[in-house]
């Protein structure tokens, strides 16, 4: 149950990355207040944990009813994955993401009401985005009986409360960090993710082949 556990907190937050979503976040709530900051990035964290949990829980039988098979969705999953790191090491995913806050700081700029942001963009599609998604199911597929899945839930909750550590002290970490680091660490995490992704795409061709 520990290698579980580990294996699936590792991949979800290679996936999540909780030190990439905290500069854009620190950038999004640049004008609100602390209590403000910190009570939207647990709101943030909060409803994404909520739609992870109802994707892990019942996705698959959104597949089943949709006809799709379960290795569909493991190399479809691995694919999206393989995306997401490539866009990481080659720093593409955070250069969206700071585009997406400026157009949203802009929005705000112009319509001064509008300062919640733990909706849209950083519950999602920042945190609980295709590749979370993605992955809950993936993981939640590979789980035998209810005591795996619960550890698979466990994992991910763990990895939404250092989400919410993160984007809770997104200022002054990122005061602390510097652009440089943040590029390293995200740069790491899109290679460890390149090679889950790669693992995903191999396990569902495997599985057909066999079947």
């Amino acid at each position: 149950m520990l290698e579980l556990f580990v294996s699936a907190f590792v991949t979800l937050f290679v996936v999540i990355d909780p030190p990439g979503c905290a500069p854009i976040y620190a950038g999004l709530s640049a004008d609100a207040s602390r209590a403000q900051a910190v009570s939207m990035a647990a709101r943030a964290c909060l409803i994404a944990g909520m739609i992870l949990v109802v994707f892990a829980l019942f996705g698959e039988n959104l597949l089943g009813a949709l006809h799709i098979e379960l290795d569909a969705f493991r190399i479809a999953g691995g694919i999206m994955l393989f995306m997401i790191a490539i866009d990481m090491v080659f720093e593409k995913r955070t250069q969206r993401r700071e585009e997406r806050a400026e157009k949203i700081k802009a929005h705000n700029a112009v319509t001064p009401e509008v300062e919640d942001v733990s909706v849209f963009p950083m519950a999602m599609p920042m945190l609980a985005g295709p590749g979370s998604i993605a992955t809950m199911m993936l993981l939640t597929s590979r789980a035998h009986g209810t005591p795996e899945t619960l550890v698979i839930l466990a994992a991910m909750l763990s990895v939404m409360v250092l989400s919410f550590a993160a984007l809770a002290a997104a200022g002054p970490l990122m005061r602390v960090l510097g652009d440089k680091v943040e590029a390293v660490i995200t740069r790491l995490l899109g290679v460890l993710l390149a090679a889950l992704a790669a693992q995903y795409v191999i396990d569902g061709v495997k599985a057909t082949l066999l079947s």
